[in-house]
């Protein structure tokens, strides 16, 4: 049986996406769908730009070529729940940031072993092959974000405006307090046994930063540029400058087991929320930008 401390973030993940899809409707879908434009260039920029972003930022950085795998580890796991949750505390196309999470879960199966193969090649380290598994990881994608997200949409158009109004006030508190348990309980929980001094390691987040920010606007610029509408091209910035650092944290401790690059995956996720937020929330407030 599964250990019941393994199902706190899958849990927590799911109530997110439940709570998400309580105030989508699924025209949102359909204009995605109909529409494509926007999610083509969110996939672009997300499985094409920001790697190679990350690439041209650390290939001459002074740090050990295993944080830089790691570095590219975390350019390699695009989107996630958080980039769901920030976009719909924004008021960004939610839709668009779920679809292109639903995407992103079935492409990166073979984006990220090539890669970290490609990384691991580049920074002079030893080759290392594996793969994420096909099976359970859509598994994980349909019981966490699909499923949720269509009960959540099911339920709530049974509801009327009014019972929906009284939902969204609580949740706005409730699904980030959600996220941020999940999120403390990995980091915690990776630590534990190893007595990890985090201080010593603050120079890794000069890089890290430099990468969220930059990939925050590259991502918005691209889609302003493409002629995408403003709440498309902030939802875009979203996506690029939140990572799956639960992904990249779970390969780098059971596929690649080094704790190096779990670190990395520790300390993005511990800021990249705040800042990702943070300057989207400019970038919406400054359309003229």
């Amino acid at each position: 049986m599964e250990n019941p401390e393994d199902l706190i973030m899958p849990v927590a993940i799911a109530l997110i996406m439940f709570g998400i899809g309580l105030e989508l409707k699924l025209e949102d879908f359909k204009r995605v769908f109909f529409q494509p434009k926007a999610i083509l260039i969110g996939l672009a920029c997300q499985l094409l730009l920001l790697p190679f972003i990350a690439f041209c930022l650390i290939f001459f950085w002074p740090i050990d070529p295993i944080y830089k795998i790691g570095i590219m580890l975390i350019a390699a796991c695009p989107g996630g729940t958080a980039s769901n949750l920030v976009t719909k505390i924004l008021n960004g196309r939610v839709a668009l940031s779920i679809s292109l999470t639903a995407f992103n879960s079935i492409i990166i199966l073979f984006t990220i072993p090539f890669l970290i193969d490609v990384s691991y090649e580049v920074f002079g380290q030893d080759s290392m092959n594996f793969n994420l598994g096909f099976g359970e990881t859509m598994k994980q994608v349909l019981y966490t974000v699909v499923i949720p997200v269509i009960v959540g949409i099911a339920i709530g158009q049974m509801l009327t405006d009014r019972q929906l109004e009284k939902i969204h006030t609580p949740l706005k508190y409730i699904l980030p307090a959600l996220l941020m348990v999940g999120v403390v309980y990995v980091i915690i929980s990776d630590n534990s046994g190893r007595n990890i001094n985090y201080l010593n390691y603050l120079y890794l987040l000069v890089p890290l930063i430099c990468l969220n920010l930059v990939t925050i606007f590259a991502g918005f610029y691209v889609g302003k540029r493409s002629g995408l509408k403003h709440t498309s091209a902030y939802t875009i910035g979203v996506e690029m400058g939140l990572q799956n650092s639960a992904l990249a944290l779970f390969i780098a401790d059971q596929l690649l087991e080094k704790w190096e690059i779990s670190l990395i995956a520790i300390l993005y996720g511990s800021f990249s929320l705040i800042t990702t937020f943070a300057v989207v929330y400019l970038l919406k407030r400054y359309r003229k930008y």
